[in-house]
């Protein structure tokens, strides 16, 4: 039976780091017991715990299998959480000062990140070899008692026929592949069979373009350019340089390894109906397509579509996407903004100054954490790790929020050679650092440290801090986040506002940026409302009542489709970040009369446009004149019914004119001898 909703065990792992309990108590988040050999002596101080309490956080993550078997041997159903409180503060040189950051960390574990959604992919083993020489037919030969075999052998010369056909092996060079593992399909041209006669060397029969090849994995041999962009994240597509004993075995064994049913997160949410990919086969947004490196991103008409099972998790299209189609899923946006809440407010009120966060990977980030701490002087008191999936994952919204919750500083931790490009991240870093550093945040607010070295990383971390402490205290915002992406966004950037040490109403920004508003010559505007059609994000809007165009700036992200599809050509954006026009509902752009139907009054186009017409064609055109001109410049002050109405009851053509004939050589003669 519960009886406390949370407990916190910290563990100081045999006196090694410094803890101050009081400190903890008072800010970790739920009842604090002490431990000095969690894992090994004192585990019935977990155990105890587990059966008492709903929920359990625990600052030790070495041990996580033990405490997992525990917990299920226990019929633990309720949340256990893990926080690192040693490599990240405790084993440090200022582990003295880090005790707010140890509680920061340990309340926001206790944050609870989503289940995953998964994607299921199953191969049955099906193999093709991509080669040139004997050393694809060697592999198959490995192969071939796991695999389902074929070769393909590109410009093969003087290739020994194997002495027993024992899988299938023909010639011809991959025109186009698509797929992933368990549904590859290559188009093959020049695709022809071996001889069976083929006695020194392998000879090949008629040769015959369009052929396709299906299967579950690709083995490329071939030394030459890869089939797919960023081949190394292309799930089933295996590649190693055929000059490179050691990385063909490698490639072999991971081959053998590929087949069953295999599960991977579903990284990015996408819905379509908030997409400004295009309207009307114009070209708006295209930030995600030019940012993607694995190609699981193709337009999809209006939209664009997202392959799951092709995607990396990269995440730079969710966090370029200015409109929230693209949302990243491990975890979703509001979740990871959450914890970083938690994060900051348990820094500050455990005594922690002048935060800075420092958001990195599980894999590369963790290592350097780790080797930084058992072998350097570990992190600085005022560094706040948060991890995340993929650093390229995080957004505006989220750097907006880090400053608006209080942190002083963000940096981002890569590897000094990238695993993804890191060309949006950077875009997004040049647009927040101008906002932060107009704002009054500081010029060298955010920023990415890429190395591998621990020693560098420290210095690195050392600069950042050095510029931070140099910031007094301020005002901060406590929002909670929405789960809307760009609903997270506005809501941030309107508290950044709020609390920033020198606010100014308009940040001016570079092209390309997804905020901004647009300028309309009003004269020229004739109120079609195409670009209100046209506008994916609802920036644009009107009237039912009444010929209005107005404009939400907070909604505009710069896509370029109400410009595109202005048929007069009069609107322009104009990238920036406006915060008194953020505050506006709506801004009134123009509004006129409607012009009434003069048989039923029903408000149809606008009196300007329908006077202007009217006033143009009776001013002279032969098609307005006369009696039947009359019926139609009145047929044009009709509604739509009404004007097919009076068209059938009356019973003219609209389009008749005056009879017309020929002109004849003698008619020239007649009117020549009249004037003469």
């Amino acid at each position: 039976m519960t009886t406390n909703s949370r407990t916190v065990i910290a563990c100081s792992c045999e006196g090694t780091m410094p803890l101050d309990g009081t400190v903890l108590a008072r800010n970790c988040g739920g009842k604090l017991l002490m431990a000095d050999q969690l894992c090994r002596r004192q585990l019935d101080l977990l155990r105890g715990a587990l059966s008492e309490s709903e929920a359990v956080t625990i600052g030790c993550t070495q041990e996580q299998p033990l405490f997992d078997e525990i917990a299920q041997d226990m019929g633990r159903e309720g949340a256990l959480a893990l926080a690192n409180i040693r490599e990240t503060g405790g084993w440090s040189v200022d582990a003295g000062a880090a005790s707010p950051k140890m509680a920061a960390l340990l309340a926001a574990a206790s944050v609870e990140m989503p289940p995953l959604e998964l994607v299921s992919m199953e191969s049955k083993g099906v193999i093709l070899i991509l080669g040139r020489d004997e050393t694809a037919i060697a592999a198959g030969q490995r192969l071939a008692d796991h695999l389902d075999v074929t070769i393909l052998l590109s410009r093969p010369k003087d290739v020994m026929p194997p002495r027993r056909s024992s899988f299938p092996v023909v010639k011809g060079e991959v025109a186009r592949a698509s797929g992933v593992l368990g549904k590859f399909e290559l188009v093959i041209d020049g695709y022809a069979l071996p001889a069976p006669s083929s006695r020194s060397t392998l000879e090949f029969g008629p040769t015959r373009d369009g052929a396709v090849s299906a299967c579950d994995i690709v083995l490329d041999l071939t030394g030459e350019r890869a089939l797919f962009p960023a081949h190394d994240l292309r799930p089933g597509y295996l590649r190693a340089d055929p000059n490179d004993p050691a990385a063909v075995e490698r490639a072999i064994f991971d081959a053998t390894q590929l087949v069953g049913a295999f599960d991977k997160p579903r990284y990015i949410r996408f819905d379509a109906g908030l997409c400004a990919h295009s309207r009307s086969k114009i070209t708006g947004c295209t930030r995600c397509l030019d940012l993607c490196p694995t190609g699981a991103i193709a337009p999809a008409g209006d939209t664009v579509a997202i392959d799951p099972e092709i995607c990396a998790g990269c995440g730079q299209c969710a966090a370029a996407c200015p409109t929230g189609a693209a949302s990243y899923a491990l975890p979703p946006v509001d979740a990871l903004a959450a914890r970083l809440r938690v994060l900051l407010r348990t820094f500050r009120d455990a005594g922690g100054r002048n935060p800075l966060i420092l958001f990195h990977d599980g894999e590369h980030g963790d290592e350097l954490i780790d080797a930084l701490a058992r072998y350097g002087d570990g992190l600085p008191a005022t560094v706040l790790p948060l991890q995340v999936n993929e650093i390229t994952q995080v957004g505006p919204e989220l750097l907006a929020s880090a400053f608006a919750y209080g942190a002083s500083g963000v940096r981002f931790l890569g590897r000094a050679k990238p695993k993804h490009d890191l060309l949006g991240l950077t875009r997004i870093l040049e647009t927040t650092s101008t906002i932060l550093g107009a704002l009054g945040y500081g010029e060298a607010a955010v920023g990415l440290i890429e190395t591998d070295d621990p020693d560098s990383f420290r210095s690195a971390l050392l600069e950042a801090v050095d510029a931070t402490t140099r910031r007094g205290a301020r005002e901060t915002a406590s929002f909670l986040p929405v789960p809307s992406k760009r609903g997270l966004l506005e809501l941030a950037f309107r508290e950044l506002h709020r609390v920033a040490p020198t606010p100014v109403d308009v940040v001016p920004l570079a092209a390309g940026a997804p905020f901004g508003g647009i300028t309309v010559d009003v004269e020229g505007c004739t109120l079609c409302l195409a670009c209100v059609s046209a506008c994916p994000a609802d920036a644009l809007s009107d009237n039912p009542d009444r010929p209005t165009l107005r404009f939400t700036e907070s909604l505009c992200v710069q896509c370029g489709l109400c410009a595109a599809t202005c048929p007069e050509n009069v609107i322009t954006i104009e990238p920036r970040l406006d915060f008194a026009a953020w505050a506006e509902p709506k801004k009134l752009i123009k509004e006129e009369e409607p012009f009434h139907c003069i048989s039923c009054s029903k408000p149809f186009g606008t009196r300007a446009t329908i006077e202007r017409v009217m006033g143009k064609l009776g001013a002279g055109h032969w098609m307005f004149t006369g009696e039947q001109g009359s019926q139609r410049l009145r047929v044009l002050q009709m509604c739509e019914d009404c004007r097919v109405e009076a068209v059938v009851n009356e019973s003219f053509d609209p389009h008749e004119g005056a009879e017309k004939r020929m002109r004849t050589t003698d008619d020239y003669l007649l009117e020549r001898k009249g004037e003469d």
